[in-house]
């Protein structure tokens, strides 16, 4: 009886420990909108719904709050999650519970990938909580928690309930997210996601997508919110006969209260029906890792789905119908050369993805490239999880320097004012903007959208006046007005990204 009167009491504290300053993390673009972070901790949330919905239980992301002495004093039980690259972040909190005698219960990516890093941690639900947090929480009743909570079965989606978004400052974050499947049906070389998720794509019902948007909605949300699958096209099938439907009649029915984005793999430029359902569901954008145009370095990687096509034209054609393409770019593979770098750079230039992520090789633990690295003795260090700080864990063939050098001109190549602005003006020239659709005026989009009132001053003073590169923002900003009116907009937003790119790479430079 004590021990049920005491997990009746439990308080929860969950912490979502900081990201560094990265390209990933927009940070020098969010000040522009007074925002704090991209968005909120959606695995933490998640959890949280799964925990006895008697227990109290408060959510402090660092990336938006500070973690005090009295919430850590406050809590019973201390719930961390994160990724690899924000293990710095972790040890501190880490410390921090240790020293306020505040129990820790850890999982997520980092944890699953390296627990033996982490002894100091009381209880790791490691793998998906799906199927690992239940038993703790058993034997947390009994009085009996164990140390490590582990499983090779990867569960099924349709008993995931949805994130407590009551537990979020939604009006801190630029985005909110939603996941619809886990599990990647590819196997790239150098990604641990199969490891973690999986080949088979598991995903959630058309009840459950909808449910979600509906609760978001109901939690006074307006405006972005990103799936963060892996590849949010693993099941086409489903997708285009159940789901995106769903989706459509649902977000026609709110009057497109959401601007959506997710990742996919390049094969999707294959689908125009899928391509088109997507927008008509309020998707704008997706993330494609490209990583190299050079098919050697495909082939070494085991990127086949990247292999035996025209990897321009179909980033093209996907923007062409209306999605606007992010993309990722690697350097660093052992068939990489000299050349490699300057092809890099024109394909991104060429194909007018504005916003491209380029980092170096690094192998993390559970990807078959870390395997075979290992087996060759070419693993220096750590990997920091952070591609884009000029460190890496891998020995690389043509030599450290050089492939720094190289990393360097490649940023420089497409991030420089002249390159970049020049990038977002060919984007603008070509872009369709997406089918009409009937917004309805959504009065919440104001409450947790305030401060982009004051984002057009801020920008003006800050790229119109300050910046160096001030004269590429005025010559973008009257070509826009004159030729592209309606995008300006959207031009004036990758301005701002751009300004971010160049801070963080001077910062790291």
């Amino acid at each position: 009886m004590k021990e049920h009167r005491l997990m009746e009491k439990m308080n929860i504290l969950l912490i979502y420990p900081k990201y560094p300053d990265t390209f990933w993390s927009f940070k020098h673009a969010l000040k522009f909108i007074s925002k704090k972070a991209l968005h909120p901790p959606l695995g933490l949330l998640t959890v949280a719904a799964m925990l006895p919905g008697e227990w109290k239980k408060k959510l402090i992301d660092m990336n938006v709050a500070n973690l005090k002495d009295k919430h850590l004093e406050w809590a019973d039980y201390a719930f961390i999650g994160g990724m690899a690259v924000q293990k710095e972040s972790v040890r501190d909190v880490i410390g921090r519970c240790k020293a306020a005698g505040v129990k820790i219960v850890a999982g997520g990516p980092l944890f699953t990938a390296t627990p033996e890093e982490y002894p100091d941690v009381d209880h790791l639900i490691l793998n998906e909580a799906e199927i690992t947090l239940l038993p703790f929480l058993k034997d947390l009743a009994r009085g009996e928690p164990g140390h490590v909570y582990s499983s090779e079965a990867f569960p099924e989606l349709d008993k995931t309930p949805a994130a407590l978004w009551e537990l979020t400052r939604m009006n801190k974050y630029h985005s909110m997210s939603l996941q619809y499947s886990r599990g990647c049906p590819f196997s790239c070389e150098f990604c641990d996601i199969t490891t973690l998720y999986g080949h088979k794509t598991r995903s959630k019902t058309k009840e459950q997508v909808v449910n979600e948007l509906e609760a978001l909605y109901k939690a006074g949300w307006r405006g972005s919110v990103f799936f963060v699958d892996d590849n949010f096209i693993g099941n086409r099938k489903k997708l285009k006969e159940h789901v995106l439907p769903a989706m459509i009649k649902w977000m026609k029915k709110r009057r497109y209260p959401f601007d959506l984005a997710t990742e996919a793999s390049i094969d999707l430029a294959d689908d125009e029906e899928l391509i088109r359902k997507m927008i008509q569901a309020g998707f704008e954008g997706v993330f494609i890792g490209i990583e190299t145009p050079d098919d050697i370095s495909l082939k070494e990687c085991n990127k086949f789905q990247n292999r035996n096509r025209d990897l321009l034209a179909g980033v093209k054609r996907i923007q062409q119908l209306g999605l606007r393409v992010r993309g990722g770019f690697i350097v660093g593979f052992d068939n990489d050369c000299p050349e490699t770098f300057e092809r890099q750079i024109s394909f991104i230039q060429e194909s007018r993805i504005v916003t491209a992520m380029v980092g170096i090789l690094n192998a993390p633990k559970g990807s078959r490239l870390y395997e075979r690295l290992l087996i060759e003795g070419r693993l220096e260090k750590d990997v920091s999880g952070d591609n884009t700080d000029f460190t890496t864990n891998i020995i690389p063939k043509m030599g450290h320097d050089k492939l720094i050098e190289g990393y360097k001109e490649v940023i420089k190549g497409i991030y420089s004012p002249r390159a970049y602005y020049e990038r977002v003006k060919a984007f603008l020239k070509e872009y369709k903007p997406l089918e009409k659709r009937k917004r309805g005026l959504h009065l919440r989009y104001i409450r947790y959208n305030l401060h982009y009132l004051d984002a057009p001053f801020k920008t003006l003073m800050i790229l119109g006046i300050k910046d160096k590169a001030r004269l590429y923002y005025w010559k973008l900003v009257i070509w826009s007005l004159f030729r592209r009116p309606l995008l300006l907009p959207m031009a004036i937003t990758y301005m701002v990204y751009g300004f971010h790119f160049r801070k963080v790479f001077k910062t790291m430079n």
